[in-house]
């Protein structure tokens, strides 16, 4: 599912780093070493049919890197 990121990301957690994360070998080495962390957070998302929701987006992301892999994980409401 396309979808853009609205403004900035809030409420961000760490959940998994290094070898806690299922995919690390994949990561290595399609970007390379580091130190890789996986997160989430909620942000404003607008979807490819033009709507605007509030969602937890989750990401990869390593030292020297940056974000990698946002995908949208689920609608949020508060």
């Amino acid at each position: 599912m396309y979808f853009e990121i609205v403004g900035s990301i809030t409420k961000i957690e760490t959940f998994a780093v290094g070898s806690a994360i299922r995919e690390i070998a994949r990561l290595r080495r399609i970007y390379g070493k580091g130190r890789w962390r996986k997160r989430k957070g909620i942000a404003k998302v607008r979807l490819s049919d033009g709507s605007v929701h509030e969602a937890e987006v989750h990401w990869y992301e390593g030292s020297k890197m940056g974000r990698r892999n946002t995908r949208l994980s689920a609608s949020y409401e508060e």
